[in-house]
């Protein structure tokens, strides 16, 4: 076994140690049955984090004629299948992360992979390899020796097409290595497998064919492999009651992701929530975190709206046909946004064609993000979004009123502020920290109508009330209170025992001015408190 060639199982038997594991050996059946077929070079593009390196992994200790995996995968799913003898440990396989190689080597790339993998056969017994040979030959020779099969994994083998951009020279030779290993006639004899993974989907670029022959599967569309990367809401669920853990809050911080009508989750965000027994925002530190200050100050027409749309809740129509999977090619919303899906600080809905931040801790990641440029007052509005909760809890009628008309006034020149449908927009954005501890419910259906908001505490709210918010337009404060007693508002928190706040709030739009009432509700006597 080498490091490159026939590695051993040794990353997949850490995966499988740790705290939380999900069994995600099925795709190992997937993988299985496009062996030695047409069909057998497989692009999987997902965001970082979302479980392509461990899987990457799993395969090496599956096919790897360098381990001996029965045991390791007895307990899981690809144990059952009727070929799982058949394919284990049955193939020369090679795993090159081309992320930490590139890293060191950006003139001599090509060379040094070569070198490496050149050692790695050496070691294997298969004698010194003339530097200048090419790979797809040498691999040939040693498949024709062996009559043993290749199975190729590349992991991040986007690297150089999206850090490269301007080294023309560095890509064209890259991509005649990969046209090497995955296209040449060679390959069709010795090649039983390839699995390649990266951010973007596979670019297509002048006059270069590397990569045509690749089943592609990414953020947005990822068919039958969804379920193998991210957890599912099913696995989530388990994973809560494991930890003695808020399903819903969870659920409000890392869901949101829907791929081929499949909710998934972000696996790394949720393994650490689990682990650390807190929800947080465990991902805006990733290397792809600037990126989004990269495309939202890019100005699009339009993009500023969008933005801050979502932001406030709502999806937006986005058109992913017209990117051309290159970060340094962008010159349309719809680009940057679907930039944004792959990267995972998007959401994408198939079946409407839209747009969303998927949950609260993405969110979060946009709240940073807009801390530079033009951007930097709606940040500032942001900021104090947590005032405005306290504040709103406290009962401080004069503050909250003050803070929501900052609101306004920030958002006024994006979200048309009219009627009351704008105003709940704002006050989404206005109380943009509350769903870290309240489930916030916009057009309930309560009593005899619709309350506006319904917050209703999570488990990790602490001693903050329920709150049921009623929005008027060019109406008193005592009207909006009015109609939430008179209507029964607070009706959807009968089984809520503790207290509830009835909030008031108006807008003139002759004077653009705000006000605010709060009253107190013991609910668990059924009575108001002065």
């Amino acid at each position: 076994m080498g490091t490159y060639f026939n590695p051993d199982n040794e990353s997949f038997t850490k995966a499988v140690r740790s705290k939380i594991y999900m069994d995600k050996t099925g795709l190992l059946n997937e993988l299985n049955d496009l062996l030695c077929t047409e069909g057998n070079c497989v692009a999987l593009s997902h965001a970082r984090r979302f479980g392509k390196s461990q899987a990457a992994g799993m395969i090496d200790a599956y096919y790897s004629l360098g381990s001996d995996s029965r045991e390791l995968f007895a307990p899981f799913e690809i144990a059952k299948s009727p070929d799982f003898e058949e394919h284990l440990n049955q193939y020369n396989v090679i795993h090159l992360d081309i992320s930490s190689i590139a890293d060191f080597h950006k003139d001599d790339l090509v060379a040094e992979i070569k070198s490496r993998l050149y050692e790695d056969f050496q070691y294997a017994g298969y004698g010194k390899i003339d530097a200048a040979r090419d790979i797809n030959v040498v691999i040939y020779d040693i498949y024709r020796r062996s009559q043993i099969p290749f199975v190729i994994i590349v992991d991040e083998w986007d690297c150089v097409i999206r850090n490269h951009a301007d080294r023309p020279d560095l890509v064209h030779e890259y991509l005649q290595f990969l046209h090497a290993l995955f296209k040449s006639e060679e390959s069709r004899r010795f090649l039983a497998l390839a699995y390649i993974t990266g951010i973007l989907p596979i670019k297509k670029i002048k006059d270069e064919s590397a990569m045509n022959n690749f089943l592609e599967y990414s953020m947005i569309d990822s068919k039958r492999f969804t379920k193998y990367f991210g957890f599912t809401e099913e696995e989530v669920k388990e994973l809560c009651t494991q930890y003695d853990m808020d399903f819903e809050s969870v659920k409000e911080w890392y869901n949101g992701y829907l791929i081929n009508g499949m909710h998934m989750y972000n696996p790394n965000s949720v393994y650490q929530a689990m682990t650390e027994e807190k929800l947080d925002s465990y991902w805006k530190n990733t290397s792809a975190f600037d990126t989004i200050n990269q495309f939202v100050t890019m100005n699009f027409k339009g993009l500023k709206d969008d933005i801050m749309n979502m932001l406030a809740g709502d999806k937006v129509f986005v058109n992913v046909n017209t990117f051309r999977n290159d970060f340094e090619r962008i010159s349309t919303k719809d680009e940057a946004l679907t930039a944004l899906i792959h990267l995972g600080y998007l959401a994408y809905d198939g079946d409407s064609q839209e747009t969303y931040i998927p949950n609260f801790e993405v969110a979060l990641a946009y709240q940073s993000a807009l801390e530079t440029g033009e951007w930097k007052e709606i940040a500032e509005s942001i900021s104090t979004c947590q005032e405005l909760l306290t504040m709103t809890i406290r009962g401080n009628e004069q503050r909250v009123a003050e803070l929501i008309e900052q609101a306004h006034e920030t958002y006024t020149s994006i979200l048309k502020y009219n009627d009351e449908n704008s105003l709940s927009c704002v006050l989404t954005m206005a109380y943009f920290t509350a769903p870290a501890y309240y489930n916030i419910i916009r057009e309930c259906p309560a009593g005899k109508g619709f309350a506006d908001f319904i917050f209703l505490p999570r488990k990790n709210a602490g001693t903050r009330p329920a709150m049921v918010v009623e929005l008027k337009c060019d109406e008193s404060t005592d009207t909006a209170i009015r109609q939430i007693k008179e209507k029964g508002y607070t009706g959807v928190l009968k089984d809520y025992k503790e207290e509830v706040l009835l909030v008031g709030i108006s807008y003139s739009k002759e004077t653009k001015k705000h006000s605010c009432k709060i009253e107190r509700m013991d609910f668990g006597r059924q009575e108001y408190v002065d």
